[in-house]
């Protein structure tokens, strides 16, 4: 990429869409308007600095592990700080995110379809830890809103007997359902609404394709196998309450 050929119009257009998105979020004055471009504006210094970064060190086994882990604690407390931020709630989205990805990559590895290399576990470890990361934000922020909304509800069955799990059992599997929505979605739709970002780079890059598109439907099924777990583990283990949750921000 050369100054000013190519870089100069992606900053144009960037800026332009930055600025479209702040325009209609304050005509619709909706909070935190600000957000999605000050979102770009880091996006674009993080992907910045780990281009450089991943240049020397896409091929080293430690060194991509050590960027995963990063990738990792920084997804869990993200997703932390969405449901709201305390001791138990980092231990618990950071150990149903674990579990989900090390399941999920352990399976794609082990059964070979993908190879196990520096280049595709840095590949795949990233968007199963995002996607994991998004999956875990959306149940744990539904079971909440869920459990705030019907709270009367829920105190009325604690008050005939029921266990506190008992009590929120169908709010915590709609809560999870939610949550794999957009997933499910996306997955469903792939090739007839959307062609995914790994699918159309690795076209870009070289690749047939047939591969690409076969790495694509292991990156889906990765997404969906890890959010799966993730999302139940989460929501079984924040939904069982005794008192009203304090609302989200």
């Amino acid at each position: 990429m050369t100054w000013p050929g190519e870089l100069l119009p992606t900053l144009v257009g960037v800026f332009a869409l930055v600025v479209l998105t702040t325009v209609v979020l304050s005509m619709a004055r909706v909070p935190h308007r600000w957000a999605p471009a000050l979102a770009i504006l880091r996006g674009a210094a993080q992907l910045a600095a780990i281009s450089l970064v991943l240049t020397g060190v896409i091929s080293n086994p430690v060194w991509v592990a050590l960027a995963l882990v990063v990738m990792f604690g920084v997804a869990a407390a993200t997703a932390t700080r969405r449901i709201g931020w305390s001791t138990r709630h980092a231990a618990l989205v950071a150990g149903g995110m674990a579990v989900g990805v090390v399941v999920t990559l352990v399976i794609v590895f082990a059964t070979g379809a993908l190879e196990l290399s520096a280049r595709y576990a840095l590949a795949i470890g990233g968007i199963v830890i995002g996607n994991a990361m998004s999956i875990a934000t959306l149940a744990g922020r539904r079971l909440t809103e869920a459990t705030i909304d019907r709270w009367d509800e829920v105190e009325g069955w604690m008050a005939l007997g029921a266990t506190p799990r008992q009590s929120t059992i169908d709010i915590a599997r709609n809560a999870i359902f939610s949550a794999l929505i957009p997933s499910t979605d996306q997955t469903k739709t792939t090739g007839l609404v959307t062609l995914p970002g790994a699918f159309v780079g690795a076209i870009f890059g070289g690749v047939s394709p047939l591969e690409a598109g076969r790495f694509q439907i292991v990156v889906l099924a990765s997404i969906m196998a890890a959010g799966s777990i993730t999302a139940v583990l989460l929501v079984r283990w924040l939904a069982p309450v005794t008192r009203r949750p304090v609302p989200l921000r």
